[in-house]
């Protein structure tokens, strides 16, 4: 058993790709200043574990789909979970600390999903350790640690559970379970969340490699309500190396009904799968997230940047959850952890051509709360569904009050028709749309039919919101809200007819008469007292792409020309992206380059380039602008389009330092596309 374990950890060590600095599958960070250091996430679409630059830690614990009240805005905040991932080791009896390492290094193999790193402690041993949120296992994590010793030295390495300040009535606990071939150590914690509204647990286990009856005596050390270890100590002589894991779980009453548990139960059965089989499964289901892949012939650094952005979104999310994306994924605490937008006009769309299956799980997270919409849409007075602006597992609007967002940013409805629309246009299945996407489209489709102000023909306005520019409030006819409102109507109308039910006739009269204006010159007006002023970000101009309902060339480009200079520098990433896809269909290769490069580079933050939401801004990982930058590469220099004939390739022209562009793993068929 040991050699095989010995062999399994050598081609880990081997496909890890622990040395490689310059590949399109790699971000190695090895000048780390503690003082400049945006952590990168290791994530399973439902815990994300965001890096530390202190040895064998890890910062934050974000656990998906629990919410509670507490922090920022009298409104609910996505939980921190028990930190279950830190480990303490002190040698020769001292603790060590960055102060006390070399050559320290992380390194985050984006194929195999895994955070390394590797550091020296002084002359007496180098370390290993690798951390991975477990795909297979939704609410498991494994780290996997290597010590070799350079000359005889003691070592006592410890397990650490510790609360996050949020986390109320801590409990602590340690058990032994007993078997004639196993010994499985648990270190549990078990908190509530800040209102007592959720149960929260975590567990942990040491795997060793040992024969029962050889494992090393474990010490359990309780020092507070907020943290807890289970150590043990271990002589190795000069060139020996040792080798243990840790697995653990972390999970609320958000998702089981029995936490504590649950949460003993799960690492208890990773326990006894051991490492070698954890990481097979793992490394098996990456694999076939990266069948999907987007392979660019050309500089290196911007294939590993598109590969950065596609590794986050399918971290962030996973098939067969009712569970959305907000604005900086499982990557910490921004925005409160809530969805917009952002979801179905930015991540949605590459992850809809990439995996099906996954967009299919960020719509149903709008199906289960369509009710709370439509009870949304009463209070405000109008018919059908009005989605909230900022939406958790409630449905109910949780935008603070002192954000206008909330009530008059009503374009999301429209961005949740639309994103229905497009998911039927790439699967083609007439049961989803019959029993989840219909219900949505018609609900708002009666929304925007109730919402416009019948003023006469053509002025069918839509006054007083905030449109995707959120720069300008409380205006009327903004050229996105307005566009959506139209595309929303006519796809709820298609829907119907594709399902053998005759559409709401008014629909479409609404539709035609929602006016787009545009100033005397013929460039699109982005609303009716826009004058000029320096924007936040792409709002007229997503009328050409996604929505189509500019398809003039002449006309996307003289609108393109127009809003392009009053870009605020200091707007998120998504704005440029838009303006990419533009350029790039337009047939402006090298414009759409320099849009696509302004879209990402300027925001990354070191030491592993992780994207804030603006340049020069520190609050990584800005998933959005990473689906926008994927939709600037796929359906802009990739020409995928998603039409009634499914994804379709549009002819387009390469940036000149590209060779090619290939694109694997294309909607539900699985198909290829190249552009040379």
């Amino acid at each position: 058993m040991k050699k095989i374990l010995f062999a399994f950890f050598c081609l880990f060590t081997h496909t890890s790709g622990l040395f490689a600095q310059n590949d399109a599958w790699h971000i190695v960070a090895d000048n780390i200043d503690p003082a400049n250091y945006y952590g990168i996430t290791v994530a399973n679409g439902m815990i994300g574990l965001v890096s530390s630059p202190e040895p064998m830690r890890v910062k934050d614990v974000v656990l998906n789909g629990a919410y509670d009240n507490y922090g920022r805005g009298r409104v609910s905040n996505i939980l921190k979970g028990f930190n279950f991932v830190n480990m303490n080791l002190d040698v020769d009896g001292r603790r060590i600390g960055r102060k006390d390492i070399s050559a320290y290094k992380q390194t985050l193999d984006m194929r195999g999903a895994q955070l390394t790193t590797t550091f020296n402690v002084g002359e007496q041993l180098s370390v290993t350790h690798r951390v991975m949120a477990l795909r297979h296992l939704p609410y498991c994590a494994l780290s996997m640690v290597e010590i070799t010793a350079k000359k005889d030295v003691t070592i006592m390495p410890a397990s650490v559970i510790e609360a996050p300040e949020m986390l109320q009535d801590v409990r602590n606990y340690y058990s032994e379970i007993d078997r004639p071939h196993v010994l499985i150590p648990l270190l549990t914690s078990v908190g509530k969340s800040p209102s007592g509204k959720y149960t929260v647990a975590a567990s942990t286990s040491f795997i060793f490699e040992e024969k029962h009856g050889s494992e090393p005596d474990l010490i359990h050390e309780d020092w507070d309500y907020n943290m807890h270890l289970l150590k043990f100590s271990k002589k190795l002589k000069a060139g020996e190396t040792y080798r243990f894991s840790v697995v653990g779980t972390v999970i609320s009453s958000a998702h089981v009904a029995d936490a504590h548990n649950e949460a003993e139960r799960l690492t208890i059965y990773a326990a006894l799968e051991r490492s070698e089989r954890l990481l097979r499964r793992h490394t098996q289901d990456w694999n076939k997230l990266w069948a999907s892949d987007i392979a660019i012939d050309g500089p290196v650094e911007d294939a590993r940047a598109v590969h950065s952005a596609m590794y986050h979104l399918y971290s962030f999310a996973r098939e067969g959850t009712a569970l959305s994306l907000s604005p900086m994924g499982l990557s910490g605490l921004g925005y409160n952890g809530h969805v917009f937008w952002d979801t179905e006009l930015w991540m949605y769309p590459p992850l809809l051509v990439l995996h099906p299956e996954i967009a299919k799980s960020l719509l149903e997270f709008r199906f289960q709360l369509l009710d709370e919409a439509k009870q949304n849409a009463f209070s405000h007075g109008y018919q059908g569904a009005m989605y909230p602006w900022e939406s958790t597992t409630t449905g109910q609007e949780e935008t603070p009050v002192w954000a206008l967002t909330g009530p008059f940013q009503q374009h999301i409805t429209g961005c949740v028709g639309w994103a229905a629309w497009q998911y039927y246009l790439v699967t083609k299945d007439k049961e989803w749309l019959r029993t989840r996407g219909w219900p949505m489209l018609k609900e708002g489709a009666d929304f925007w039919a109730s919402r416009v102000e019948r003023n006469g023909p053509g002025r069918y306005d839509i006054n007083n919101v905030i449109g995707a520019n959120e720069w300008q409030e409380n205006i009327d006819n903004n050229a996105f809200t307005n566009g959506m409102a139209k595309t929303a109507l006519a796809y709820a109308t298609d829907a119907a007819k594709e399902l053998g039910l005759t559409p709401n006739p008014d629909w479409m009269h609404v539709a035609d008469n929602i006016p787009i204006l545009k100033f005397p010159d013929g460039t699109t007006r982005e609303n009716a007292t826009y004058d000029g002023v320096t924007i936040k970000q792409a709002d007229v101009n997503l009328l050409a792409y996604p929505l189509k309902v500019i398809t003039d060339p002449a006309q996307i480009k003289k609108d393109l020309d127009y809003y392009e200079p009053r870009m605020a520098p200091d707007g998120p990433a998504m704005g440029n992206a838009a303006l990419a896809v533009s350029a790039a269909r337009g047939g402006n290769a090298e414009r759409g380059y320099d849009l696509w490069v302004k879209s990402y580079k300027p925001n990354e933050v070191p030491p592993f380039g992780v994207l804030a939401e603006t340049a020069g801004g520190t609050n990584p990982y800005f998933a959005t602008g990473a689906g926008g930058f994927l939709q600037a590469t796929l359906m802009g220099f990739g020409g995928l389009d998603i039409t009634p004939q499914g994804i379709v390739q549009l002819k387009t022209k390469l940036p000149k330092g590209w060779k090619s562009l290939t694109m694997t793993g294309i909607g539900v068929e699985k198909k290829t596309f190249v552009v040379r």
